[in-house]
């Protein structure tokens, strides 16, 4: 077991074989295998990658940008050279597959409730039971806008930062503070986000 669990690559295929296993015996539900069973796995991959998207984005945050001024120069490459490329590369898949999923879950919802909780409910008309719906949308469109500083600030900025990409000494520092910026933002967005999803599951039973 030791020698299983040393190897990354080898521990997330048993893993991903489990939950499959998992996913095949809630074929038996009775719902058996029709949309709503569609929506549970969509939603169990909104999940996963929501974990591993909103982690990182807190890694980052919480973890890596905090303690950069603290760490002597001759170490710094290490993290800006083999750690950060490594995570923003699960950071920004993570965060397009997040997306993808949570559009399948609303997509096999039907075409009602897609317009109305991208509409906050407005579609058809405001009604006292819409308000779901307002909250809902809320979410997703802070989550949209999560997902696009991901990939049209944050990333083309920490390229330029990391050295991935071309840039002078002062290209690179603005790069840096740019996407920190926008790492930041996703910060304060990520609560009242994960806030409207999660109490709408709960309360709304979408």
């Amino acid at each position: 077991m030791a020698g299983l669990l040393s190897n990354f690559r080898n521990t997330m295929i048993l893993s991903a074989v489990l939950a499959a296993l998992m996913l095949i015996a809630y074929t038996q539900s009775p719902h058996g295998i029709d949309s709503v069973y569609f929506q549970a796995v969509f939603r169990w991959m909104h999940v996963v990658f929501g974990i591993l998207w909103i982690g990182l984005l807190y890694y980052f945050n919480f973890v890596q940008i905090r303690k950069m001024p603290d760490i002597p120069a001759e170490q710094k490459p290490a993290i800006s050279k083999h750690i950060a490329p490594e995570a923003l590369f699960w950071f920004r898949w993570a965060a397009l597959m997040t997306v993808i999923a949570g559009f399948g879950i609303a997509g096999l919802h039907g075409s009602t409730y897609f317009l109305k909780v991208f509409t906050f409910g407005f579609a058809g008309g405001f009604g006292p039971d819409d308000r779901g719906y307002a909250l809902m949308g809320v979410g997703i469109y802070l989550a949209l806008i999560m997902f696009l500083n991901v990939w049209g600030i944050i990333w083309p900025n920490q390229k330029i930062a990391l050295g991935i990409k071309d840039g002078t000494p002062e290209a690179k520092a603005k790069s840096a503070r740019i996407a920190m910026l926008a790492s930041r933002t996703n910060t304060l967005l990520s609560l009242p986000m994960l806030t409207s999803m999660a109490m709408y599951q709960s309360l709304y039973g979408g």
